[in-house]
């Protein structure tokens, strides 16, 4: 079964997101919104599908990285966070919350060998990109 298919996302805590996202704007051309950015691709295995992956700085007093101690959190796309969940659980990995569904996709949280609360996302990237232009976030290509 493939598991990983990309990078979904990068969460970073910060003393100010605002300024972040502003420097970056600014400085390297991100397109960003108070979410922070979305990056727009072409899928490898079909170029007419688009994927995204997101940038967002928290604040650096943000609870959402808890358990873990560190200041960054990784978000993983995968093909079929289900059937994944299943499998971690049988090999003893840390599920941190039960699996959440969006019109956007499916998420959870699990703990990697060294504590890090990591995001697996199943996406729905039809309905991801629905929501950015709904949300008025042009996407960074």
């Amino acid at each position: 079964m493939k598991k990983v298919t990309g990078i979904g996302g990068i969460f970073f805590k910060c003393k100010d997101p605002e300024k972040m996202r502003e420097w970056y704007q600014e400085h390297l051309g991100l397109n960003t919104s108070q979410y922070g950015a979305v990056f727009e691709w072409r899928q490898g295995a079909d170029s007419t599908k688009k994927g995204f992956t997101t940038w967002s700085p928290f604040k650096e007093t943000t609870k959402y990285f808890e358990p873990s101690a560190n200041d960054f959190m990784v978000n993983y796309r995968v093909a079929d966070l289900e059937a994944l969940v299943e499998e971690l659980k049988k090999a003893g990995v840390t599920i941190v919350d039960q699996i959440e569904t969006y019109d956007y996709g499916k998420f959870v949280h699990i703990l990697d060998a060294e504590g890090n609360k990591v995001e697996l996302w199943e996406p729905n990237d039809v309905e991801y990109e629905k929501l950015g232009e709904q949300l008025n976030s042009p996407t960074t290509k």
